[in-house]
């Protein structure tokens, strides 16, 4: 049995979205059920979960309260699950109609895959030409400093023995779970493997304030990972390449010209600060 686990916080309009894309998905060759793990939510996601038990016979709504965290949620779901498959995607994203059945048939071939994501559908036209799509043409490669590959959990599967056995989500990251999941499954010897036919139409953030928050934390925490995985072969950044991006960053404010190019300039800024709390955050150098 598939189990799609879908953590939500006050997103009851795209949830709504979300489940109505999978009561019209394909044809699976299994039975498969939707997990939904409420981190409180405030909003009316209670009540849209209640709308769509008619239409998904297998619908179950996990009370996750007690703690702040995707990390957490995500395990919440799966513990209310009863498949022997995981399926995780996002509240905010929209599955493909074919989303269950692909995901299904590759991790009757894998023990560990990541889907393709693409912008088009739910993103205007000027938030694409700030930023690529991550995962549209294989999996997030790591490059600073270069480490293992990893991918969103937004459109991610992996078999339930393995996600019990690596310990699921670390709970204490507030950001950045997904790449630390896939870090340590890899380094316990299970590959990651890309499934580009598992689609999921993945949304950015509409707002210049969400796009530099995100960008802050995504610095900060990728700093608190540096940490973690140098002690298993992660390369140790030098202070000249971090000196050599912040230069490269102001230089480049003399190129802002519109919304598009203020937006890209503002997620490095956002990544470069985040950095520079991280560093000071955790006692280690990774500008």
């Amino acid at each position: 049995m598939l189990s799609v686990v879908i953590p939500s916080y006050n997103t009851a309009a795209t949830l709504s979205q979300q489940l109505e894309a999978l009561a019209h998905q394909d044809p699976c060759p299994e039975p498969w059920e939707v997990v939904v793990s409420d981190n409180g939510s405030t909003d009316d996601t209670l009540l849209v979960v209640e709308r769509y038990r008619s239409r998904l016979s297998r619908l179950t709504l996990v009370d996750a309260s007690a703690r702040r965290g995707a990390g957490f949620v995500r395990n919440m779901g799966v513990k209310a699950a009863a498949g022997d498959k995981l399926a995780f995607c996002d509240s905010d994203d929209l599955v493909a109609k074919d989303w269950v059945a692909k995901m299904s048939q590759a991790l009757d071939r894998h023990n560990f895959v990541a889907g393709r994501m693409e912008g088009e559908r739910l993103n205007a036209p000027w938030i694409l030409k700030t930023r690529q799509c991550p995962q549209e043409d294989g999996l997030q490669p790591y490059h600073y400093p270069p480490f293992l590959p990893h991918a969103a959990a937004c459109n991610l599967g992996v078999k339930r023995y393995w996600h019990d056995a690596v310990g699921g989500f670390d709970e204490s990251l507030p950001r950045l779970q997904d790449t630390d999941y896939c870090w340590r499954l890899q380094l316990m010897g299970v590959e990651l493997h890309y499934a580009p036919e598992v689609l999921v139409h993945y949304r950015f953030r509409e707002s210049l304030s969400g796009m530099f928050r995100q960008a802050r934390l995504w610095g900060e925490y990728n700093v608190l990972l540096y940490k973690r995985y140098q002690a298993v072969g992660m390369p140790v950044l030098s202070w000249q390449v971090g000196l050599t991006e912040w230069l490269s960053l102001l230089r480049q404010i003399r190129r802002i010209r519109n919304k598009t190019s203020y937006a890209r300039w503002l997620w490095r800024l956002g990544w470069r600060l985040g950095r520079l709390y991280g560093s000071l955050k955790y006692q280690t150098f990774a500008l």
